[in-house]
């Protein structure tokens, strides 16, 4: 009979959580993010929605929040699911961060990490959950919203298509002037797109978020394939952040439209876009001056997608399809929002 989460989590500590416990040990950077968060308000939107965890097999179910640790887990260390397996078994952090108890728990299998991913994508609770810690960081005094940065940010596909040359056939000959046939065999992630920037082709996803304009943190936002248009996502993502009345918006000229900056008034909303100039009209000294002043605060947003992409790998999806590379940005989003915290609690 499989065991219920409730029955996993009720087992008594052992003796060899008594001496970890016991044994000294330096504070490390998970142990900052245990002291800097509330998990509850976290678990509670996860035990309502995911009542039972199992692994391919039907081991024992595992606490949801635990499984959510592991996720996080591989964010901040690069980690494959089958690497995260390997760390668990001998992590003295890793086991307190996500609160595995050496006597009683087995290490959660790559195929369960796979299936407990898959459920939250199934369910589309992360942009909850980065709701709640998010506000817990309001709160705190790390996130402060005195403005909202719009942008978008392009993430390649994990597939490439691949263009192939057709052998020529028998009755034609190697000199023929004949152009010969070609075969597209299309990438497996069907919701990718093309999209040209300059000289450059992408194939891949476009990214559509919000940070503050204080501090960077990031407030939300989704996923669309490559080719969709920033102008006509802009709105959608005021109402994902929360976009108060009286903050500032601040985007690039790309966003620049009358139908953005209708709505930023009707909203009581600041304007902030940048200006962009138009055939036979040039910009005005004062909406350069602006663009400059746009342009200085925008650079938080800049280097959160930076860090996404430098320190989290997410140049590159990692899955396959629109609704996965939301949620890996989404877990990227959360991974990056504790740990700016902690290193600003630091300073």
């Amino acid at each position: 009979m499989e065991a219920t989460m409730s029955e996993r989590t009720s087992k008594k500590p052992g003796i060899a959580d008594y001496v970890a416990a016991r044994r000294k040990h330096k504070d490390c950077f998970l142990d900052e993010i245990d002291r800097l968060i509330d998990w509850k308000p976290l678990e509670k939107v996860l035990r309502q929605k995911l009542k039972r965890v199992v692994n391919a097999v039907g081991n024992p179910a595992y606490p949801p929040l635990l499984m959510f640790k592991i996720l996080l887990l591989q964010r901040w260390y690069n980690l494959s699911d089958m690497a995260v397996e390997e760390a668990l078994c001998d992590r003295l952090s890793f086991v307190r961060f996500t609160g595995l108890s050496l006597d009683h728990d087995e290490v959660p299998d790559s195929s369960t990490i796979c299936r407990f991913r898959q459920s939250l994508v199934e369910h589309n609770i992360l942009k909850r959950l980065l709701d709640k810690l998010n506000h817990q960081l309001e709160r705190q005094g790390f996130l402060v919203r005195e403005g909202t940065i719009v942008d978008a940010s392009v993430v390649s596909s994990a597939r490439r298509p691949i263009k192939v040359l057709d052998v020529l056939p028998e009755d034609r000959e190697e000199d023929s002037d004949d152009a010969p046939d070609v075969t597209i065999s299309y990438s497996d992630d069907a919701d990718a797109a093309w999209l040209r920037k300059g000289n450059r082709a992408y194939y891949g996803y476009k990214i559509h978020a919000a940070t503050d304009s204080r501090d960077g943190f990031v407030l939300g936002g989704h996923a669309t394939p490559a080719n969709r248009s920033d102008t006509e996502e802009f709105v959608t993502v005021l109402d994902e952040v929360g976009a108060r009345a009286g903050e500032s918006i601040y985007a690039d000229k790309g966003y620049s439209s009358q139908l953005n900056r209708y709505v930023l008034q009707v909203r009581g909303l600041s304007d902030g876009i940048m200006h962009k100039a138009a055939r036979n009209r040039e910009l005005t000294l004062v909406e350069r001056a602006a663009n400059r002043q746009v342009s200085s605060v925008r650079s938080k947003v800049e280097r959160a997608f930076g860090t996404l992409k430098r320190g989290y790998g997410f140049f590159r999806a990692r899955y396959l399809g629109l609704a996965k590379v939301e949620l890996e940005f989404l877990l990227n989003a959360m991974a990056f929002n504790l740990k700016k915290a902690v290193l600003r609690g630091a300073c």
